[in-house]
């Protein structure tokens, strides 16, 4: 059934060369919207919008981000050990002429400077890390700082089991209070040894070098792209939406007004018709794939 009747998009699972990944995906023949989603979090970010952009095959992954079921040891866990991930679950799908859709985490901006990015024919940046800003913000910072301290995410993971903590996590990354259910599912996984050793290996490798621009490589991107910032973000500088509109040869930058990081929950209307614009936009003839 399709989410344009407010039904969840079904959940599969695919095994990929280094990790095990869930991924819902509404099928069919529309074009293809790749969905990506930061730490502690999973598919699920994506529903709202998801359910307002019937006719178009929407696939959002759930990456080894700490809010993950399958854990995945044969990963290295590096921004672009992920981005390579991203590219090989194109590759197994099969999607083309991809609108690939980052919010909140940022590291699959690297399939530009790694040149896995044929299959990308446009790009969306919603609120997500760019630039020297990685890992976002304070909440970021203070989850780098926390894997790298023994037993610091193991005492966060059982904080996580009482509602006011889990719904001060959120406030720092939503304007609106997230539904506790949806908060519940993201931290369940948390509470796995072998899943919070992902996040681990993950997020202890930050902050990055001062002088690392997890944003150079994109302009390279001439394809259409959409840098949509939200005004009252918290994790993510305000400057750095229009600097990444400066920097992609055929970007347009929009404001979503009511917004913090997590635009998907917070305005999945907003969000939801600026990407039907972007897919609306012809794709640059880059000499990708046939």
């Amino acid at each position: 059934m399709s989410t344009h009747e407010g039904t969840v998009p079904a959940v599969r699972t695919i095994e990929l060369s280094t990790a095990t990944i869930d991924y819902s995906d509404t099928g069919g023949t529309g074009p293809a919207l790749l969905l990506l989603h930061g730490p502690l979090l999973d598919h699920a970010v994506w529903d709202a919008v998801v359910a307002r952009l019937p006719g178009l095959r929407c696939v959002a992954p759930t990456l080894p981000l700490g809010a993950h079921r399958h854990p995945a040891p044969r990963d290295e866990l590096t921004n672009a050990s992920l981005a390579r991930m991203v590219a090989e679950l194109m590759a197994a799908l099969d999607l083309r002429d991809v609108t690939l859709v980052l919010n909140d985490w940022g590291g699959a901006q690297v399939l530009v400077e790694l040149g896995l990015d044929s299959r990308v024919a446009r790009l969306a940046l919603v609120a997500c890390e760019a630039f020297d800003n990685v890992p976002a913000g304070r909440p970021g910072r203070l989850l780098a700082r926390a894997a790298r301290v023994p037993g610091a995410l193991a005492l966060q993971a059982q904080l996580t089991r009482l509602p006011a903590v889990r719904r001060r996590l959120a406030s720092a990354m939503a304007a609106r209070a997230v539904p506790d259910a949806l908060l519940r599912r993201w931290f369940e996984p948390f509470r796995d040894p072998l899943v919070r050793a992902d996040l681990r290996r993950f997020s202890a490798r930050f902050p990055v070098p001062a002088d690392r621009d997890w944003s150079a490589g994109l302009g390279a991107f001439t394809g259409p792209a959409l840098v949509a910032w939200a005004d009252d973000d918290r994790m993510m500088p305000a400057e750095h939406g229009p600097r990444l509109a400066r920097l992609l040869p055929d970007a347009e930058l929009a404001h979503v007004p009511e917004s913090a990081t997590l635009v998907p929950l917070d305005r999945p209307d907003v969000l939801a018709g600026h990407l039907r614009a972007l897919v609306r936009r012809a794709p640059t003839d880059r000499g990708g794939m046939p």
